[in-house]
């Protein structure tokens, strides 16, 4: 991504690399080497007033560096909310400065590489979390944590759970690294700083805290706000003495994530109404603007990413990503990520697939797939043929037929995964309107949405409008913006301004509990249908007679 504001905050970003030049000592000026270096490089901070602090553990090392470098060099600072804190000396300015962002995913991690000098990005890498053997859920790993529990008086016994979670992620964490800094060129130890955005659950287990409470009433974390700390205390395997940001959460089901996801996109900066929609194992949407903001999260997202549709899979090379039905020569054309053999379905493929199926009048408004649908011409009737069925007595579609599809298995659309979708797109159209209602906005009244994720990045909004799973709005009003999780960790590495609206943000959102808003369960049973209950909702989007 580039720089923010077009250049890198260098300046006040969590580590800087600054030249010292300092006097060399002498009889006439017998001042101690660790406070001739400060006494030089104070003038150079960016902030006046704040302390400036040396780790006593780094004292003699650093020492020892700036008399081996004849007094002059590069020092290293870690920028913290309340002083700087010299952790190493270099003997001169380095060509690159990395510090590491991360996207703590409950099922995959991506991380990327910053160059805190230029802003640019080094280098991008993901894996799976590896706690996912642990427990598919956040739930599941909770209990994983802490169903080992006995009296509370044996402590070992007590967190074998929490300590295995916890020793998962960070080995996830260390090979990133590693991938990362082979990519630039660099070693891990050379990595001056790291962000982690991830829900509140994921970021206890990354931390060893108990999240025993997190899923019970009334749901109250450890922890939301955590102080930086080094990156030694968590055994991490860049530089020991590398500022660790952790961004803040706002309860046990908003997530810094999400603050992430609302800096990388500006919501909180914005004059006019916006709203985020982050769709990932659940849907978590925010709305406001610079004065005010609401949020509310829902379990819309699982069959979007591969957790509910036998077929469905992550946005990966395999995963058809598109689909597309001519209703004229009666034919499916369907692309795949990487152009590789389809393997299934990700979320923007199955959107893809079902709106189109409902346009062909394949699938009723009730997202039944109709067997007995009449053809009007001989190409039609193929088509029908050749992808309709059942396999255990339960309708399916033929996306792709297993001679062309990957390890010749056939990639299909059954009821059971059909049903799935239903009931996803009906949760993000009901968590949408009900968030709406809290503060007496409707649609037509939001400059912009922004949809994050692998969701965002390969929906087509029409798609999505037609199976009454997004708004009908002019489809401009969408804009797609990537991973925003990741995003956010890497602006919040190079400016102190976006550290300081991280908190900003807890401060001024308010969060909505849908799993006790009666609201949103009305609604959601009328959003069970495509488009909708109310077809006037959705003007674009074609309505059939069931005879026909």
């Amino acid at each position: 991504m580039p720089p923010l504001n077009g250049k890198a905050n260098t300046g006040t970003a969590v580590s800087l690399a600054i030249a010292v030049a300092a006097e060399p000592p002498s009889l006439e000026d017998n001042t101690a080497d660790l406070d001739r270096l400060k006494r030089a490089l104070r003038p150079l901070l960016p902030a006046a007033g704040r302390p400036l602090r040396i780790p006593f553990p780094l004292v003699a090392d650093i020492a020892a560096r700036f008399r081996d470098c004849g007094f002059r060099g590069c020092a290293v600072v870690n920028m913290l909310p309340e002083r700087f804190e010299l952790v190493d000396f270099l003997p001169e300015k380095p060509v690159v400065f990395p510090a590491m962002a991360l996207d703590l995913g409950t099922t995959h991690l991506e991380a990327s590489l910053i160059d805190l000098l230029t802003g640019q990005r080094l280098a991008v890498a993901n894996r799976p979390n590896s706690q996912i053997r642990f427990g598919a859920d956040i739930l599941n790993r909770i209990h994983f944590a802490t169903s080992r529990r006995k009296s509370g008086t044996d402590r070992e016994v007590e967190q074998d759970g929490l300590v295995r979670l916890q020793e998962a992620v960070l080995e996830d964490i260390g090979r990133l690294a590693e991938a990362l800094a082979r990519e630039a060129h660099i070693q891990p130890a050379a990595i001056r700083g790291i962000s982690i955005a991830g829900n509140t659950t994921m970021t206890h287990l990354l931390l060893g805290l108990d999240p025993y409470h997190i899923c019970r009433e009334p749901y109250i974390p450890l922890v939301n706000s955590v102080d930086p700390l080094a990156a030694g205390e968590l055994g991490l395997n860049i530089a020991p003495a590398a500022p660790v940001w952790i961004l803040p959460s706002r309860g046990s089901y908003f997530g810094g994530d999400l603050v992430s996801g609302i800096l990388a996109s500006g919501l909180d900066q914005q004059e006019q109404t916006c709203m985020l929609i982050d769709v990932g194992t659940n849907a978590e949407v925010v709305l406001g603007n610079r004065d005010w903001l609401i949020a509310c999260a829902g379990a819309a997202g699982p069959a979007l990413e591969g957790g509910v549709a036998r077929m469905g899979m992550r946005a990966a090379p395999g995963a058809i990503e598109s689909v597309r039905i001519d209703r004229q020569r009666w034919c499916l054309e369907y692309q795949t990520i990487g152009r590789e053999p389809a393997r299934g379905l990700c979320g923007s493929g199955l959107i893809d697939l079902v709106a189109e199926l409902y346009l062909a009048r394949i699938i009723d408004l009730q997202g039944k797939i109709r067997l007995d649908c009449k053809a009007e011409n001989a190409a039609q009737e193929a088509f029908l043929r050749s992808r309709l069925g059942q396999r255990n007595g339960e309708p399916v579609f033929v996306v792709v037929p297993a001679e062309q599809a990957a390890g010749n298995e056939p990639v299909t659309l059954s009821q059971v995964d059909l049903d799935a979708l239903i009931r996803s797109k009906a949760a993000m159209y009901a968590i949408l309107t009900t968030l709406l209602a809290q503060v007496g906005l409707e649609f037509s009244s939001l400059e912009r949405i922004y949809v994050a994720g692998a969701f965002g990045r390969h929906i087509d909004p029409a798609r999505a409008v037609t199976l009454g799973m997004l708004p009908d709005l002019d489809l401009s009003v969408y804009r797609p913006i990537g991973n925003s999780s990741l995003q956010g960790a890497e602006l919040l590495l190079q400016d102190e301004q976006v550290r300081m609206r991280s908190y900003d943000i807890l401060n001024k959102i308010t969060y909505i509990e849908l799993n006790v808003n009666q609201e949103f369960m009305n609604r959601f049973s009328g959003c069970r249908f495509i488009p909708h209950t109310d077809p006037s909702l959705f003007p674009s989007v074609p309505v059939f007679s069931e005879r026909s």
